[in-house]
């Protein structure tokens, strides 16, 4: 499907999520859950060095834009990409910001 054909609802709502993502700690955490990775808040707090309420905090504004989904088990909540797809955003950006080429 092309741009063009998209209706208004759904570019307002890739705005919506890539408004999300448009953090730095938003990107690390998409970078982490890339390949169809499984994280709990612990997990990715651990790898991005960041408060767990921080992690909890950025987790829940990318489930909410749809761009993350979730599921509890047991005491943990494990995270996810929503739609696979969303991992070539991290490695487009990350192409785009390679200074060395």
């Amino acid at each position: 499907m092309k741009l063009q054909e998209l209706k208004t609802e759904q570019l307002e709502a890739a705005a919506n999520m890539l408004k999300a993502i448009a953090h730095p700690m938003r990107i690390a955490i998409l970078s982490y859950l890339e390949e169809g990775k499984k994280l709990t808040v612990t997990e990715i707090h651990e790898l991005l060095g960041i408060e767990q309420s921080t992690t909890s905090h950025h987790l829940g504004i990318l489930k909410d834009k749809g761009v993350l989904t979730s599921k509890r088990d047991g005491k943990n909540t494990y995270y996810w990409l929503k739609h696979t797809n969303l991992s070539h955003i991290v490695e487009c950006v990350s192409k785009c910001t390679d200074y060395s080429t």
